[in-house]
């Protein structure tokens, strides 16, 4: 791989900005996304419902949504992706080695745009409960069936636990938000929501300091912190919104960074210690972290990317053969299947009908992913599924479920948050994931299950 101009790690919207710009100054820029290192493509926005302070929606836009139109837009522009973590950055040499999947991709200038990752308590029984009933994701998991009707906690008290908890109230019979001090963080207009919902009761001056329950957590032990009273309380299910550590471990010990790890930049500028890296986005912002600053950060970042390889006479510009890039479309929601589309050949499908169709009738290895409509991790992981399935050639198929429509498969097949995904042959179950894997995992596993008889 030829020596890059501009590569940038992180794929939220200060890293896809920062491309947006940089590709449109015909420096063809390469993005790594990021996997599972940090939280997953796209940014903490992939984990958000409504986005209503982001300027252009004046009726607001689902997170994953907002992310896949910033995405298509660099793509648009001639972006190039590596849809992988970053595995070791080095920054001791010029051009810069940055390794992703292995492979060395070498670079004259960097953009850090790896944002912050979301903090856990470190609760006791944490691990033992960990997607049992306890959650770091709320839009992603508040769906799961086994929510339903049941009384739920949030832990925070700033804009993220505000919204997790107005939004819970339409799955659960009553939401718990637990604050550790007096007052809220949040915005005015998210504190006046859940003061108004009656459907949510805030416990002040607590903390939460275990889990209990058997196969699922059933209730949490709670400590007034002025009193030192403890008491329990009975819960299905308690989401984490306690805020963000930064994800600046590919670099700590190569530019200065505070002493939680931001890196630190000028006040109001992007460049970093280190000449030709720069930072963007929750990596170097402890303060405001809004999609809106990091974006605007990500386009300074470009900028000041641009300027810098030009003066050092380093830029390699792109030559453009067309010079209005053609059209890009976004994804668009799988039309749930029914008797009159359904197809027994075709590689993905979605709902019930086609379940019980391909469950029933199919010999080839039947992947299953249930999804919710605001989770932002699904939005990652459908699309590599369904390249797995494109690569094998019609070996395999897939079915997806969405667990707001059909709660009742959902809860039979024992989903306990999305995106889940069950791998069957022959009506067995093989395998069986959570979250957000890697592509080759799937593969590897549909692959064995060919060659078993």
């Amino acid at each position: 791989m030829p020596i890059q101009n501009l590569v940038i790690v992180g794929s939220g919207p200060a890293g896809y900005t920062a491309a947006i710009y940089a590709a449109r100054a015909n420096l063809r820029p390469l993005l790594i996304t990021g996997f599972q290192a940090g939280g997953i493509p796209g940014g903490q926005l992939m984990t958000t419902t409504f986005v209503e302070n982001f300027p252009g929606f004046p009726n607001g836009v689902i997170g994953p949504e907002l992310m896949d139109l910033i995405k298509a837009q660099a793509l648009r522009w001639g972006t190039g992706l590596v849809e992988a973590d970053a595995e070791n950055i080095d920054l001791s040499k010029r051009p810069f080695l940055i390794e992703a999947e292995g492979k060395p991709i070498h670079t004259h200038s960097l953009i850090i745009a790896t944002g912050a990752s979301a903090i856990r308590l470190g609760l006791p029984q944490e691990k033992i409960f960990w997607s049992r009933g306890i959650s770091a994701c709320a839009i992603c998991d508040g769906a799961t069936p086994q929510f339903r009707k049941e009384e739920l906690g949030v832990v925070g008290g700033g804009d993220s636990a505000c919204e997790e908890a107005v939004y819970l109230t339409k799955f659960g019979s009553h939401v718990h938000l637990l604050v550790r001090s007096a007052q809220l963080r949040a915005s005015a207009a998210m504190v006046d929501r859940v003061l108004a919902n009656p459907m949510i009761t805030i416990h002040w001056d607590s903390e939460v300091v275990d889990v209990e329950g058997g196969d699922w957590m059933t209730r949490i032990q709670v400590k007034k912190r002025k009193s030192g009273k403890t008491y329990l309380l009975p819960l299905r299910g308690l989401f984490y919104a306690i805020g963000h550590k930064p994800n600046s471990e590919l670099v700590l010990g190569q530019v200065k960074t505070n002493s939680k790890g931001y890196i630190l930049t000028e006040p109001g500028r992007p460049e970093t210690s280190v000449e030709g890296v720069f930072a963007a986005g929750d990596i170097s912002d402890s303060e405001w972290r809004q999609g809106i600053t990091a974006a605007g950060s990500g386009c300074k970042a470009a900028l000041a990317a641009e300027r810098w390889l030009s003066k050092n006479g380093l830029a390699d510009f792109v030559e453009r053969d067309v010079i209005e890039p053609s059209e890009v479309k976004t994804s668009t929601p799988t039309e749930i299947t029914t008797e009159s589309n359904y197809e027994p050949d075709a590689l993905w499908q979605k709902g019930s009908y086609a379940l019980r169709k391909l469950y029933h009738d199919s010999n080839r290895p039947l992947l299953v992913v249930y999804t919710s409509s605001a989770c932002g991790p699904c939005y990652v992981l459908k699309p590599q599924l369904r390249r797995v399935l494109e690569e094998l050639e019609g070996k395999a198929q897939g079915v997806e479920i969405d667990i707001e429509i059909d709660q009742d498969i959902a809860l039979q097949a024992g989903v306990g948050g999305t995106p889940t995904v069950q791998l069957f042959k022959e009506k067995e179950l093989i395998k069986e994931w959570t979250g957000v894997k890697q592509r080759s995992e799937f593969k590897k596993q549909i692959l064995a299950s060919l060659k078993t008889v």
